[in-house]
């Protein structure tokens, strides 16, 4: 990759939802033993006793189950033990809770482990209570500098801390403008090339086809969509444990009050994509919405969501606010691969989060989202125009990879946590989005200052 970040505010996260298993199962699953490490390691950490042919436990979400069954057909002698789990999605943060348990046992640990939170390197690759770090340096040897190479530029941001590489990315999340040709067409509408014009859209929307949306604003990664889009500075981490908080600058309210207008008049309305109200409501009324590249697959092409028929879906660049040179977007998930340092099969754990970043059986045959391995990106993008499905070209989704704002980082904790938590209940409660900024930003103040922050 041109220029692995060695910087510690790369940190970038996901969201994906799944079945959670009990602490008990996974203790079962996850297999026991000492650790039993070694002093020194060949790839920069200390190493368990190698047994290369020991079977590798691996946790997935219930959307990289496929992952795991790419890899099951395409290594048969390689033997995986599954275990599903919720991927910590939302910010449950069960990955790193869990682990911290297996920490004071001294045994247990997965060898790979899949979390669609991108901040968990934060705190995966470093040591914690004297314990060893739980996730394994990647760019020392175990994982080949071609390979690194691949990876789309600035994709391993987030799993980069004080220049060393502890995970890598599934695929990446760059916020789009999806929208619905056929309905704007119907309507005599232009597409937006401002953020000013999308909200103006909105205020006639609302007037003139009453019920019609053009986004939500009821899901935890509403902040990453359109606050991080914006440029605000309310996650801006500038060392390993200092991070800028600044909520009441123009670029924060002037997101915040153009969702307020636009929940007010009811064209982003405080629902969930992924809620059987949603579907009910907004079914073949969904003329556009910001969103990561993920919700082609996940919501717009999906006969259990949207279902928009084919030659309808088309994709815009992000939006940039008026005056601005270049559009910022921001990212919401994309999830990331770790290997265990404490694995006993480092070869088999290096070989499987390899296979399930790159390889084309998985990332462009099987996988959903925009992958972040460069060469697969490019195969991804050209199956998806080839199917036909798509009313325009798919190109702003790659430009989009490259505008994602440096300015919103990956500290420890979770920024959609603390939205879901402080800001939406809020805006349900009929509070202004402009109004909860404080609270929004003391929320994140606390948090951070919980995990050894200092806020500036």
């Amino acid at each position: 990759m041109a220029g692995i970040h060695a910087e510690v505010r790369s940190r970038r996260k996901a969201s994906t939802v799944a079945a959670i298993c009990t602490a008990t199962t996974l203790l079962a699953l996850a297999g026991c033993g000492g650790q039993g490490t070694s002093a020194k390691g060949a790839y920069g950490f200390p190493q368990a006793k190698q047994e290369a042919s020991s079977a590798i436990t691996v946790w997935v979400d219930a959307d990289r189950q496929a992952a795991a069954k790419a890899f099951q057909a395409e290594n048969p002698d390689t033997k995986i033990k599954v275990v599903a789990y919720d991927g910590s999605a939302n910010g449950s943060n069960s990955f790193r809770t869990k682990m911290q348990l297996f920490d004071r046992a001294g045994s247990g640990w997965p060898d790979v482990v899949f979390s669609s939170q991108n901040n968990d390197a934060a705190w995966a690759g470093q040591k914690s209570g004297g314990k060893q770090a739980f996730a394994a340096v990647l760019d020392k040897g175990l994982v080949p500098k071609d390979i690194l190479g691949n990876f789309t530029a600035g994709s391993l941001n987030p799993c980069t801390v004080d220049g060393r590489v502890y995970c890598l990315r599934n695929d990446l999340a760059q916020a789009v403008l999806w929208y619905d040709k056929s309905l704007l067409v119907q309507f005599g509408y232009a597409l937006p090339t401002t953020w000013e014009e999308y909200q103006a859209l909105g205020e006639k929307v609302a007037k003139e086809h009453p019920g019609y949306i053009i986004g939500t604003a009821g899901d935890a990664w509403t902040p990453e969509v359109f606050m991080w889009g914006s440029r605000c500075r309310a996650n801006d981490v500038t060392g390993p444990k200092s991070v800028i908080v600044k909520t009441d600058s123009t670029e924060c309210k002037r997101a915040a009050s153009m969702l307020d207008t636009l929940r007010q008049n009811g064209t982003a309305p405080v629902v969930s994509v992924f809620t059987p109200e949603f579907l009910k409501k907004y079914s073949g009324k969904v003329l556009m919405m910001p969103g990561p590249a993920w919700y082609a697959g996940a919501i717009f092409n999906n006969p259990d969501s949207l279902n928009v028929p084919a030659g309808r879906l088309g994709v815009a660049a992000p939006l940039p606010w008026k005056g601005e040179n270049k559009a910022a977007t921001g990212n919401v998930g994309g999830g990331t691969w770790f290997v265990s340092s404490h694995s006993k099969n480092l070869k088999a754990a290096e070989k499987f989060v390899q296979f399930v970043t790159t390889a084309d059986k998985y990332q462009v045959d099987v996988a959903p989202g925009y992958p972040a391995y460069a060469p697969a990106a490019q195969k991804w993008i050209a199956k998806k125009e080839a199917s036909k499905y798509y009313a325009t070209s798919l190109q702003p989704v790659v430009t989009a990879a490259s505008q994602v704002w440096d300015g919103w980082d990956y500290p420890v904790f979770s920024q959609e946590a603390i939205w879901a938590k402080t800001v939406t209940p809020g805006i349900t409660g009929g509070k202004s989005i402009v109004d909860l900024l404080p609270a929004w930003q003391k929320a994140i103040e606390n948090q951070a200052e919980v995990n050894g922050y200092k806020v500036n």
